[in-house]
């Protein structure tokens, strides 16, 4: 921990700041963003909003998409680190998963077959994206539930304005890994379009550690296709339309726990997204119609033929399908007015089935999609104020109507003040919700059709120093989040309940620095919390657990109270691009049942990156990650990469 202190305070020194202008020469107010629905740029809004933009994606040819969210402030995600095909939990301001909302292109993606409705970042590929919006703070207001720290916006690339551009990606690394993406997409009269194939595979190494070193624990592979394409028809000077897809599937070998091989225990997850939508724009209103089908699968199979388990035979198959469609506008109603206003239907369903057999006889429970099913209805409404002396103001709220629990009502209040160009300091008071999945509602052995959504009231203040020529920008956030009617689980009767009442509170600081041919990059995290909930004792009479009044504990499992990103990156010529990265984060707990929790030790990594361009249209690129070869854990018992490394080439003509 002092080794982080002391590097926060080297990055002060030295005049690091705001990752959204990484590898970009673009002023601050050029960077145009989609925080409230609707293009503005970054200056115009109070709200914490990070670009990632086009160029930061292109230079992280060796990266998974959880992998370069992992060095984003405020963003811890369990997992990104661990072998290909590791369910991906995202933390966002220190929020359990299930409460940073997913969106692909502005629309919500979600698995309703998962305990917390989470989207499965395995499934999307960062060559897809031509930039990624991350929005902090309660955004319920604009974007519905599961919004309570924030949303993750994945942009995906346009098509070019020319006939065709044939492009891809050819790599390969360590663990037998390989990537190749071959796409072709270009612009014909009104009409745009996208085709794109892309195969990730790896022979891997074993999930599970092996405390022993000898135990002789198998290597994990892991395999995927992903296929998708899009197409834009301009039907008028005005009315344009849309329509995309993406089929994806992964199968992963996994294994039985932590510390635990298994050689013959593997995943075969599938999602599939389709979508089309309708633009109307004039000078002064726009309107967007758009619907969006989501359907995911996945399956388990354990032959157990090693039997290191409980079972000797386990099947698992859960099916996950949502209809998302929404209708919304946005109006210029004088120099400085402007109004949104939208409504929005949600409708979803799963299936889901287990088997085991085991020395006791055969185990089935099923759950069926005639009864495992919830809609959601929405109204909302905004507006926005733009004085054109350097205040800005945007207040709205939401309506909400569940299926199962009734109403929901979410407001946000966001005023902010530019001073000289140089200076803003904003505010935010918003309020989320988080409606419970069909898991937790319809489960058979441990579902709860009373519960309630969880609720929470997210205040935000924070300052930022914009130098006149952009080439230093630093920004300081302070948050504090309260969550009341936590769905927790209780050990007495084991169903899930509302129950518990948690607050968490942290620092954000972000900045970027650029010298010249230097681009200096960072970013500290600081998290913490705390739970009140029941109180368990275990009764030797009963032979169970009994609740004994509440308790309060810290309870950010897996996250790190202490985070820090630093990239120092040199465009030593026109061609060629240097990069090293280091991240460092604290001392985290590792949840155990019933018992004390595990401290893990804090660590720190070092990635090296170098890109070089013999053409415009091709670029070599070489990443070593783990550069030092530490040995950390993010999942107890779950080992990490080792050092490693991709190379390969992207080109475009």
């Amino acid at each position: 921990m002092k080794r982080l202190v002391l590097s926060f305070c080297l990055m002060l020194s030295v005049k690091t700041g705001i990752h959204a202008q990484t590898d970009s020469s673009k002023q601050l107010e050029e960077v145009i963003v989609t925080a409230n629905r609707f293009p503005q740029k970054q200056n115009t809004t109070g709200k914490v909003v990070t670009v990632i933009p086009k160029s930061v994606i292109e230079k992280s040819g060796g990266l998974t998409l959880g992998e370069l969210l992992n060095q984003q402030a405020g963003i811890s995600i369990a997992g990104a680190n661990n072998n290909l095909g590791t369910n991906q939990d995202v933390y966002l301001r220190g929020a359990a998963t299930g409460n940073a909302l997913i969106l692909i292109d502005g629309v919500p993606a979600y698995d309703p077959s998962t305990i917390a409705s989470t989207f499965d970042l395995n499934h999307m590929a960062l060559d897809q994206l031509e930039r990624i919006e991350i929005l902090r703070g309660a955004q319920s207001t604009a974007y519905g539930s599961d919004a309570v720290a924030g949303v993750i916006n994945l942009i995906t690339k346009p098509s070019p304005q020319k006939p065709a551009e044939f492009y891809g990606t050819l790599a390969g690394g360590s663990f037998n890994t390989f990537q190749g993406l071959a796409g072709l997409r270009g612009q014909k009269d009104r009409v745009r379009y996208q085709l794109q194939y892309q195969r990730h595979s790896a022979a891997g190494f074993s999930a599970a550690y092996d405390s022993t070193g000898s135990a002789g624990y198998d290597e994990d592979g892991f395999r995927q296709d992903i296929l998708n394409g899009s197409m834009q028809v301009a039907l008028g000077k005005q009315l344009t339309w849309r329509a995309n897809g993406q089929w994806g599937r992964y199968q992963a070998d996994l294994d039985a726990a932590a510390f635990t091989d298994e050689k013959d225990f593997t995943a075969d997850n599938r999602n599939l997204q389709l979508g089309t939508g309708l633009t109307w724009r004039l000078s002064d209103v726009s309107l967007h119609a758009n619907y969006n089908y989501n359907a995911s699968e996945r399956n388990y199979l354990n032959d157990s033929l090693d039997k290191p388990g409980f079972s000797t035979f386990a099947e698992e198959k859960y099916t996950g399908r949502g209809h998302f469609a929404e209708l919304y506008g946005t109006w210029q109603l004088s120099e400085k007015w402007r109004f949104l206003a939208g409504t929005d239907y949600r409708w979803q369903n799963t299936d889901q089935r287990f088997f085991s057999v085991s020395a006791w006889g055969p185990y089935e429970t099923a759950l069926d999609a005639d009864s495992a099913k919830i809609n959601t209805w929405s109204a909302y409404a905004s507006a926005f104020l733009d004085s054109r002396k350097g205040f800005f103001l945007e207040g709205g709220g939401r309506y909400n109507v569940h299926s199962r629990f009734g109403d929901a009502f979410t407001f946000s209040l966001n005023p902010s003040f530019v001073w000289r160009d140089r200076w803003k300091v904003f505010m935010n008071l918003a309020s989320a919700f988080k409606a419970p999945s069909l898991y937790q509602l319809y489960d058979a052995a441990v579902g709860n059709r009373s519960l309630q959504p969880e609720h929470s009231l997210t205040t935000e203040a924070g300052l930022q120093y914009m130098h006149p020529e952009k080439s230093f920008n630093t920004r300081l956030v302070f948050f504090a989040r309260e969550i009341r009617d936590g769905i927790d689980f209780s050990f007495v009767d084991f169903r899930y309940f509302n129950n518990n009442r948690q607050r968490d509170h942290g620092l954000e600081w972000e900045g970027s620095y650029r010298p010249g041919k230097w681009n200096l990059v960072a970013n500290y995290t600081w998290v913490t919390g705390e739970v009140n909930t029941t109180k368990y004792v275990y009764d030797p009479a009963s032979f169970s657990y009994v609740a004994d009044g509440d308790t309060t504990y810290y309870n950010l499992f897996r996250r790190p109270e202490h985070a820090v990103n630093l990239s120092a990156g040199w465009q030593a010529t026109e061609r060629f691009y240097l990069r090293i990265s280091v991240r460092m984060a604290g001392k985290r707990y590792e949840p155990r049942f019933m018992e004390s929790p595990l401290e893990m030790d804090a660590y720190q990594t070092a990635d090296f990156y170098t890109e070089y361009r013999p053409w415009r249209q091709v670029a070599a690129f070489f990443e070593l990650k783990n550069l030092f070869n530490a040995q950390y854990f993010d999942v107890a018992g779950f080992n990490t990469r080792p050092r490693n490394f991709m190379t390969g080439i992207r080109f475009a003509f």
